[in-house]
């Protein structure tokens, strides 16, 4: 017996369709936090001038199988989140909204259903030349929860709220392919590879 009979494959078929850069913004301050401009370069060291940007970063708690700041490649260059996504986490929070800037983002897309899910390898091709390639979810954390704590004094555990609200919908991280500008309002393509579904 095959792993097939024991695993059928569900196979999906390569598809592209258009979403929208509603905002961009980018993190050359001294904190954690971005702020909109209305256009943000994008180098293979990924944001010009942003917190995240480099070609190479230092492993942290997401990379347990490296000894704590190893060196290696940077696949979070570029934080990529949807306003819908992030309104839905604000409500299991009970507060107002969270604002992408606050936790950092770089991107904010419309027209993307499930902006969280898109897989590893889907590539953002940009109307203006620019590719990221998708690494995986942006897993939520204390530090965005801290940040997100700061604009609502008086409310305890806010930055303990935030892993638990906003899992599935903190949005994506990846890295940039083909260097480019990328502005507010313009379009992209997503495009999502062929993919067999792997149990």
């Amino acid at each position: 017996m095959s792993a097939t009979d024991l695993f059928p494959a569900e196979i999906l078929p390569a598809r592209r369709f258009p979403a929208r850069v509603d905002e961009v913004l980018v993190g050359d301050g001294t904190g954690f936090e971005t702020r909109g401009v209305e256009a943000i370069t994008l180098t293979y060291g990924g944001v010009a001038g942003d917190l995240h940007a480099g070609l190479t970063r230092p492993s942290g708690a997401r990379e347990p199988w490296y000894r704590r700041g190893t060196e290696m490649k940077n696949d979070r260059q570029v934080s990529i989140v949807d306003a819908g996504e992030l309104a839905e986490a604000a409500a299991l929070m009970e507060i107002d909204a969270i604002r992408p800037e606050w936790i950092g983002a770089n991107l904010v897309l419309s027209g993307i259903p499930d902006l969280t899910w898109l897989p590893p390898r889907t590539r953002l091709l940009f109307e203006g030349g620019a590719t990221i390639v998708i690494d995986g979810h942006n897993g939520p954390c204390r530090q965005a929860g801290a940040a997100i704590a700061r604009h609502y004094p008086g409310r305890e555990g806010l930055d303990l709220a935030f892993p638990k609200a906003a899992r599935h919908r903190r949005g994506l991280v990846g890295w940039v392919e083909r260097e480019g500008r990328v502005a507010a309002g313009e379009t992209l393509t997503v495009l999502l590879w062929e993919r067999r579904i792997y149990r």
